[in-house]
């Protein structure tokens, strides 16, 4: 019952920071945990980060573990995700995902129920 949007991708150097944005049409205080998942060209879609519905809890997959940043602002009906020390293979599709399920924080692409269209994220070397 929420619609969401990706923003924030581009083209970015190598080292670069980036900050992608997932705007929701409903609020999501209370009501949706939230993630971002990437598919890069040619391999399946991955786990990147997610957020519990307060926003205290929050998880990574390894790989960006200590370079990207998770959060979110209910009250703007908001999710962001900060991309620092940007790495060629980082490059791929971002999307957002919500779910109201009954999870805190999850990284299974099952456990989410809605999704936005994607927005593209190229890093150059």
């Amino acid at each position: 019952q929420v619609q969401l949007v990706e923003s924030g991708g581009g083209l970015v150097e190598a080292g670069g920071s980036l900050r992608l944005s997932c705007a929701a049409s409903r609020r999501t205080s209370d009501n949706y945990a939230m993630g971002w998942f990437r598919q890069a060209r040619g391999k399946e879609r991955e786990f990147v980060a997610a957020v519990s519905r307060s926003g205290g809890i929050t998880s990574y997959a390894d790989s960006v573990k200590g370079r990207f940043t998770i959060s979110r602002d209910n009250t703007k009906n908001t999710m962001y995700l900060q991309m620092n020390s940007l790495k060629p293979e980082d490059t791929a599709v971002y999307y957002c995902a919500a779910s109201n399920l009954p999870f805190g924080v999850s990284r299974s692409m099952t456990n989410y129920e809605y999704w936005g269209q994607g927005t593209q994220v190229t890093v150059s070397s």
